[in-house]
Formats: C-alpha cells, structure tokens, sequence
C-alpha cells in the first residue's frame, strides 16, 4: 500500500460496540504506534454538530474539521508510524472528496455480529440512530476503499475473541508490523488520556487485563435479541436494514 508519509498511518474503521476498543488497547500496547481514539468523533458530533452524544464530555480544543484532523495524522506520521480507530459513518461522505487516503493509509474494517453490537448499542444509548449503528456505512466505505485502489482487510470481533494472538499477529503481518506478545496484557489501571471523555462507553475494556472470550452460543444470541425486539421493535428494523451488509463483509473477511 502507497503512503505519502515517512511512516504508515493505519485506519481501523469499525462500527459501534464492535470490539473496536479492546483492539485499539491491543494497539497501544504494542508501544511503537501513536494511537489515536476516533479522532473523526469530534468532527462528526461537534463540528457537524449532529447531535449529543450521551455518555461523554466532548472537549473544546480538539480539532473538529474533516481536513485539519487529517493534516495532524499527516504530521504525526513524520516522526512514527500512527493508529488510529474511527468509525465509517462519521467520514462519509466527506472521505469521497479524498480518493488518494484508500491507498495513503492501510486500512482494517472490523465487524461483529449485528445483534451483539444492536443490542449493545441500545443499552447505553436508546436514541441510538439508523445511521449509527453504522454496519452499512462499513460496507460503504469498503467498497469506496476498494475502487480507489486500496486493499482493506476485514476482521471480524469474534474471530480475535477466539484467538487473539493468532488473528492479531495475522493482521501485524498484513501491516507490516511485527509481533508484540506483550500487547495482550494489560495494565487496567493505565487508560489512555484520549479514552477520558467517553469513558462511560469503555468501562468494561478500561477494567479488563484483556481480550475475553465470546461462550454465548448462537441459539443464545437469538433468543436475546428476540426478546429485546419484541418490547422495542425498532430493534429489528434495525437488524433487517444492516444484516445484508454484515453479511456481505463477513463473506469478504472470510476468503
């Protein structure tokens, strides 16, 4: 993958309660990456002024404009390699405007299983949106990535509870890096100063050491869901517009 920086910018584009913070704390702890937490929050929540977020204290001060956050990522990339996470619906469709970033930045699409992250999602947040649930502008964004020349690799959650180390070290060959064993252990008194203003939604990964395994079994799953569904049937609504996109992508992340 091209890159017009000294050192890599790696992208991992998630959904909503995908998993995506207990990666990105896998990430950190490697300790060669300058890791950023969803830089595109502030401009999505604040600079387009979307709505409120519950859960967070979204400061003042952090850079809210689509073209200044990547101007920074730019910059950082001149001395180390840079991470960060960030969820597709805030980029689109301001990335379109951007085609050079498909091959600029190597990029991962991390999804989960939809009645996992729905459900989750809703708990914390019952005003959640169509949009934010987010698994259609995945696959958007994917397939934007893929006709501008980049090589997006899909993961999926449950795949990196099974095995951590195996799947992690797959993805660090794919980007290039090399494997950290130390970075699936952590320090849970040790969160990271970006994670401050939402941690009402990171409490479970801030409190873990790591990565823990998915035991719920299919027929587990959905009955669960079923039963939310029936006391709020925009739940379902919900699952039926986003499934055909999850399938798509996890058929992809399993060639």
């Amino acid at each position: 993958m091209a890159s017009e920086t000294p050192h890599p910018i790696i992208a991992l584009w998630v959904h909503p309660r995908s998993m995506s913070t207990a990666i990105e704390r896998i990430m950190r702890e490697r300790g060669d990456l300058d890791c950023l937490h969803e830089p595109f929050m502030y401009y999505y929540y604040v600079g387009l002024g979307k709505r409120e977020l519950p859960h967070s204290d979204l400061h003042i001060g952090r850079l809210t404009q689509f073209d200044e956050i990547i101007r920074d990522m730019q910059s950082r990339a001149n001395d180390s390699p840079v991470f960060f996470k960030d969820m597709g619906y805030y980029v689109l469709p301001e990335i379109y405007d951007h085609p050079r970033l498909a091959t600029a930045m190597r990029h991962l699409v991390l999804i989960r299983d939809p009645r996992k992250s729905i459900l989750s999602y809703f708990k914390l947040d019952p005003e959640v949106s169509m949009e934010e649930i987010g698994i259609e502008s995945q696959f958007r964004l994917y397939s934007w990535l893929k006709q501008n020349g980049g090589c997006p690799l899909v993961i999926e959650a449950e795949a990196v509870q099974q095995n951590p180390a195996g799947v992690m070290s797959a993805v660090w060959r794919q980007l290039g890096l090399d494997h950290r064993a130390e970075a699936f252990s952590w320090q849970s008194d040790d969160v990271p100063e970006d994670w401050q203003s939402v941690s009402g939604w990171h409490e479970s990964v801030m409190a873990s050491d790591g990565i823990r395994q998915d035991v719920e079994d299919e027929a587990s799953i959905a009955e669960r869901f079923a039963t939310a569904a029936a006391e709020h049937p925009g739940l379902q609504s919900m699952l039926d517009h986003h499934w055909p996109f999850y399938a798509k992508l996890r058929k992809i992340s399993r060639r």
